[in-house]
């Protein structure tokens, strides 16, 4: 697929490897960490690169969700390519403190939902899965009938086709037969459907408090670490 165009909040992508400007593949890489080369030799298969995770995020309620899915991707230093749609950013300045540049801030990469020659696009763009976060039923339907008319549905359309890991993040309620319809098809497709489910068990505080173990449980899915919550070891013995 052809490379994006550079837009607002996008690194300046470019066609070689630079060592001053430390690019990959034409796309900008946090600095190198220990044992890590951003400068690989032609043909060198021993180089690897870091693990990238697209994350997505539509206008249903819960962007904290979003935010905070990119804040523990970035600390967990894993790449993360974002796309924001029109009423995702209506939400983030709704519910949140922030406002949507702020949230592009925080990916490496962002695209823009109507790029769909982004390299996210296209199965030969190596990622390790796709977040949905949330997902509204809009966006659900459209994934599972494969209408790829915008880059998050073209994107999710990759993950289940390359067989990559896909996890939707659903925010809607009562569910409707449509709706639990559309969830049964995309799981057949391999996709993961994660509604955003309260855990009381662990007596959370705060909303933030359930925003990070929600956060925690959907990058376990990933084999991601955040440390932000306690799993579950059995029942607490009391005195």
């Amino acid at each position: 697929m052809p490379t994006s165009q550079p837009h607002s909040g996008t690194n300046t992508p470019q066609s070689d490897y630079s060592r001053g400007s430390e690019r990959l593949d034409g796309y900008s890489i946090h600095p190198p960490t220990a044992g890590y080369s951003p400068i690989p030799t032609v043909g060198d298969k021993s180089v690897q690169r870091r693990k990238r995770i697209v994350v997505a995020m539509t206008g249903a309620t819960g962007a904290i969700l979003g935010i905070k899915i990119l804040i523990a991707l970035r600390r967990l230093n894993i790449e993360s390519h974002l796309v924001v749609s029109k009423w995702a950013e209506a939400t983030i300045k709704y519910e949140t403190d922030y406002n949507p540049k702020n949230v592009r801030a925080l990916a490496d990469h962002v695209h823009s939902l109507s790029d769909m020659a982004a390299p996210i696009s296209s199965g030969s763009f190596k990622t390790d899965g796709m977040i949905v976060v949330p997902c509204s039923m809009k966006t659900l339907a459209a994934i599972s009938t494969g209408y790829c008319d915008d880059l998050i549905a073209r994107t999710a359309d990759v993950m289940l086709k390359e067989r990559r890991k896909l996890v939707l993040v659903t925010r809607e309620t009562p569910l409707s037969d449509i709706h639990l319809r559309n969830m049964l098809s995309v799981t057949q497709s391999g996709a993961i459907i994660f509604p955003p489910v309260p855990a009381y068990y662990i007596k959370a505080s705060s909303i933030d408090v359930l925003a990070d173990q929600t956060v925690g449980r959907i990058l376990d899915l990933f084999d991601l670490d955040t440390a932000d919550f306690e799993h579950w070891e059995g029942w607490k013995k009391t005195t």
